[in-house]
This record gives structure tokens, C-alpha cells and sequence, in this order.
């Protein structure tokens, strides 16, 4: 069943969100999410660029890509596994949560995923390495008044 589909942010957006990064793809050759093997639940995520994360900090990964998917559904961000496993390295948010109307935000829907490393040692996200991985999954709601407004801004942008 296909509820969702990767694509790319404008180049524009793209460069604007990489801010003073230098030497990463260009947009249109970031590779598109991608589960490994049939039996895989999560889409790969590929850095488009080289990012030292220090030492006890974090830093933030643009990814370039964007998630357009049915409603009812969520796209949920984790670290792959390697990173969490060997150099304990966990999501800024914990769990990124990616909402169906984030596609339609002011900032294209860029998925931008922030990392920490709470290590004493500064750890490297490579150009082209798959450091996070992408779960889609339906939701439930509950009964409740509807007050609902369009989603404007970007990432945190719903206020509360």
C-alpha cells in the first residue's frame, strides 16, 4: 500500500536551510529515502553533506528532502541503528515526527534532523552516508472539538 512519497526541496530552499555548510550535493543528486531490503520498515536517509557533530553537542543535517503523504499517516525520524548502537547517538527531539501537512509548510517541508553526541569524542556524518531512517506509520485520533488551523511555518511551527 503506498500512502507517501519522498521528493526534493526547491534548490533555493535548499541552499537557504544549508546556511554556511559548503561541499554538499547538490540537490537534485541527494538520493531519494530508501528502504534496503524488502523486509525493511525504515527509509534511509542520506547526508548531502559532511557534518562533525562534536563532542557532548549536536548538530543539525538538511536533508534536502521533503514527505508528501496521505493524511492519517506520520513519518517518525530515528537515528539507524549503527549510530545509536556504537557511538550512541540520538535524535535533538528524540523522535522526529513528520506530520502529513509539513509538506505544504512555508519551508517546502525540508526535513531537517538534528543529532547528539554524547560522547567525548567528535563523530563524523560522511557525504553520502545513511545516518537516519524514516518509519511511516498511521495514526489514530481522538474524539475532540475541532479548532484546527492551516499549518504556516516550519518545523515547531503548530505553537503549543
Amino acid at each position: 500500500m503506498t500512502v507517501a512519497k519522498f521528493d526534493r526541496v526547491s534548490a533555493e530552499q535548499y541552499i537557504r536551510d544549508m546556511g554556511d555548510k559548503t561541499g554538499f550535493l547538490p540537490v537534485e543528486e541527494i538520493p531519494l529515502p530508501k528502504r534496503a531490503t524488502r523486509g525493511s520498515a525504515g527509509y534511509d536517509f542520506v547526508s548531502p553533506v559532511e557534518t562533525v557533530i562534536p563532542a557532548g553537542g549536536k548538530a543539525v543535517i538538511p536533508t534536502g528532502i521533503r514527505c508528501k503523504m496521505e493524511e492519517g499517516w506520520v513519518l517518525m525520524l530515528f537515528p539507524r541503528s549503527g549510530l545509536g548502537f556504537r557511538h550512541q547517538v540520538r535524535l535533538s527531539n528524540t523522535v522526529g515526527i513528520i506530520d502529513s501537512d509539513y509538506a505544504f509548510a512555508e519551508n517546502e517541508g525540508h526535513i531537517q534532523v538534528s543529532l547528539r553526541n554524547p560522547m567525548e569524542k567528535d563523530l563524523v556524518i560522511g557525504k553520502g552516508e545513511r545516518f537516519c531512517q524514516g518509519i511511516l506509520l498511521p495514526y489514530g485520533q481522538a474524539a475532540e472539538e475541532e479548532t484546527f488551523t492551516e499549518r504556516r511555518g516550519g518545523m515547531g511551527s503548530t505553537g503549543a
